[in-house]
């Protein structure tokens, strides 16, 4: 009996290590997605520097292009949803984009932040959440509905919709500086992920 207990519980323990190498479901919008992992290039410029998940704007500039990104493959048909959580651990400027998806035509959705926490949308400028002060770790999740709508999620809740026309698009996150804005920020991002349907 004792050997059979010993046996049970080893298969229980290797199921659960195997646990973790199943997909991942997505965060928000459940059911039917598959995961996606679209290739990126960095984009360091101005005083904008990126160190594998940590992006920096070192300069207080208010002029000129500052910019530590990751930007993705671009995409034309379809929905597709990227998730990721930002932590800002400095920040003594503001007005600076941490996520964007650009469309054709150029900057299509951007989520920015400014000195106290507030997130709001750089094309109109409509508040998005509170809350994104230093320190606090904050979860994105923005899914795009080509020819319908484009979603913003924060921490798992609904928080912006917006029509999203038949175009080609990409996603992008980090920092960068708003035509309004200037550093310094550093940010650190993690949970980068992203699915299709």
């Amino acid at each position: 009996m004792a050997k059979r207990i010993r046996v049970v519980g080893a298969l229980a323990l290797a199921g659960g290590l195997l646990l973790p190498a199943l997909p991942a479901n997505a965060q928000v919008e459940g059911g039917g997605w598959t995961p996606w992992s679209p290739s990126f290039k960095v984009q360091q410029v101005g005083c904008g520097t990126v160190d594998d998940l940590t992006f920096k704007l070192s300069c207080s500039s208010g002029s000129g292009e500052q910019r530590a990104e990751r930007r993705y493959t671009t995409y034309s048909t379809g929905t597709h949803q990227f998730e990721g959580s930002f932590r800002i651990t400095s920040m003594g400027g503001s007005r600076i984009s941490l996520k964007q998806t650009f469309g054709a035509s150029g900057p299509f959705f951007l989520l920015a932040v400014e000195r106290g926490g507030r997130l709001y949308s750089v094309e109109g400028g409509a508040t998005i959440a509170t809350g994104a002060t230093v320190g606090t770790t904050v979860r994105v999740n923005t899914v795009n509905q080509v020819g319908s709508t484009h979603r913003t999620y924060i921490n798992g809740s609904l928080k912006n919709t917006t029509s999203s026309p038949n175009h080609s698009y990409y996603d992008k996150f980090g920092a960068y500086r708003t035509a309004s804005g200037a550093g310094p920020i550093t940010v650190v991002w993690s949970g980068i992920r992203f699915w299709q349907k």
